[in-house]
């Protein structure tokens, strides 16, 4: 008889933990879940965007306000595109300014952060449905502000990789790791190196088959020297920032060349493979897929690193502060809703994109070259800084 009151007892301790669990979900303080729900959000803007460029220019004829579209027959695909994202872009901005300051949880703005979901639902599903309803010359605005929101989420991203790099670099280099990780170390940045090495030279192979392809040929040497310019500044004798750092910021650079030159409109003589096949093939479809799924991932992670822009180092913070920066998480949101419209219109609300197909656009191919080249700037000045800071200190003392 006691037993059996013992176990029900604890099923009505495991039922009342349940039931904590999910009042707890549905009202607040569950920040940590609510992050994958604002991504589930973001996916399903992106793939709206995706079939209101693709699929979605027969229905949107049928409106009576984008009939005005003057850019053309892709006008109303890219058209779409940008209401899309503009309702996307309203709704995190929303979020941004009702979620910024927050830092302590069990607050009416952390309740609101991570609960509330069937209210913003419906905020979500009218904003989505509210520019559409806007006129043409509007979207049109928008898409010219999209452009530096997207430059802004492209340089936050920016910082957000190289303060990781560098985070990785002093913790291998600190006390407690430094013995355990220098074989770790080398043979990462050793690997790094030969990864870099490689797609130089498959880069070589594929786009600058000729001589003629001269913009190629600039791009992957001018890469080539960028990896080695970042190895030479982390090896000299006053930086010593070690091997680690340029190898992984080598991988980065390459990337991002080798992202440039697949940018190129199809039809180019200079790239060898089948891009320029006008029919949809499996693998084009593969490969759209898993750009859209890295754009999510991508703004996702930069949005929980609020800490990388934050110069004051806090290592004890109080169990009541919150886990990450909601301001910044929702805002990296909003600049992400443009940086998706700016990739599925190539950069340009005029510009004829095939189906399933993404960034591509002359203006792709320079946005990720200028992406590059400032990542190295950026990652030159972070090692160059606190010696010229110093020294500067030195003189004036």
């Amino acid at each position: 008889m006691e037993t059996g009151q013992s176990n029900n007892g604890n099923e009505r301790c495991i039922i009342s933990k349940d039931s904590s669990w999910f009042s707890q979900f549905r009202n607040a303080s569950n920040p940590w879940m609510a992050r994958y729900v604002y991504a589930l959000f973001f996916l399903v803007a992106n793939l709206l965007a995706w079939v209101a460029r693709d699929y979605g220019r027969g229905a949107l004829t049928e409106m009576e306000r984008l009939k005005g579209c003057n850019g053309g027959k892709d006008c109303l695909g890219a058209e779409g595109v940008l209401r899309v994202s503009l309702g996307c872009f309203i709704f995190y901005i929303i979020m941004f300014l009702s979620t910024a300051g927050t830092s302590k949880l069990n607050v009416t703005r952390d309740a609101w952060h991570s609960g509330w979901w069937s209210v913003k639902i419906v905020l979500c599903i009218a904003m989505t449905v509210i520019p559409f309803l806007l006129p043409s010359e509007f979207i049109q605005i928008y898409g010219e502000v999209a452009h530096f929101g997207a430059g802004v989420f492209l340089l936050i991203q920016l910082v957000s990789i190289i303060r990781f790099i560098t985070w990785l670099n002093e913790c291998c280099e600190s006390e407690k790791y430094a013995a355990r990780c220098q074989i770790h170390v080398m043979f990462f940045a050793t690997t790094a190196y030969v990864i870099c090495l490689v797609g130089i030279i498959l880069m070589y192979i594929w786009y600058a088959p000729k001589p003629s392809c001269l913009l190629n040929i600039f791009f992957i040497t001018w890469s080539l020297v960028l990896l080695q310019l970042m190895t030479s500044v982390s090896l000299h004798p006053k930086v010593n920032a070690g091997i680690l750092t340029p190898g992984l910021m080598g991988l980065y650079v390459v990337f991002l060349c080798w992202c440039a030159i697949r940018s190129e409109p199809a039809g180019e003589n200079c790239i060898r493979k089948s891009d320029s096949a006008t029919k949809t093939d499996w693998l084009s479809i593969i490969s759209f897929v898993v750009a859209i799924l890295a754009i999510v991932i991508a703004t996702f992670s930069t949005g929980i690193d609020s800490k990388c822009f934050q110069f004051r180092k806090d290592d004890t913070p109080a169990e009541d502060d919150i886990p990450y920066g909601y301001g910044f998480f929702h805002f990296v949101f909003a600049t992400g809703a443009m940086y998706f419209a700016m990739l599925l219109i190539g950069w340009n609300s005029h510009h004829s994109m095939r189906k399933w197909t993404i960034d591509v656009g002359w203006t792709s191919t320079w946005v990720r070259i200028v992406n590059e080249w400032l990542a190295v700037c950026l990652y030159l000045w972070i090692l160059v800084a606190p010696i010229l800071w110093k020294n500067r200190y030195t003189g004036s003392g």
